[in-house]
């Protein structure tokens, strides 16, 4: 399996009422992340890419499933399966990305 760069492992931050919700009261932020990234990678990557050396303190992975849709008989995929990573910080500490 190819090394992953920085920039392959977080695909794009989530952004939705619930993820604001999420930063705001809890302090953790949503990531879609490269379905073979490990949460050691996205630690080190949100750590280099936002400056954030030592302030994260958990991330958790899971992988999001495919939805399916069907016209009439036949099924077919809407979209494809995809990771979610949702990375927790220290108290006081925030990503100005998601200050919106």
């Amino acid at each position: 399996m190819p090394e992953l760069h920085l920039y392959d492992v977080i695909r794009r931050p989530l952004i939705t009422e619930k993820t604001a919700e999420m930063a705001d009261s809890q302090n953790k932020y949503v990531f879609e992340v490269a379905r073979n990234a490990n949460k050691i990678q996205v630690k080190e990557a949100v750590e280099e890419i936002f400056d954030l050396e030592g302030k994260v303190i958990k991330v958790s992975t899971m992988v999001m499933p495919a939805k399916r849709g069907r016209r009439g008989r036949s099924t077919y995929i809407r979209s494809r399966a995809w990771k979610k990573a949702i990375v927790t910080l220290e108290d006081g500490v925030s990503i100005e990305l998601f200050d919106v």
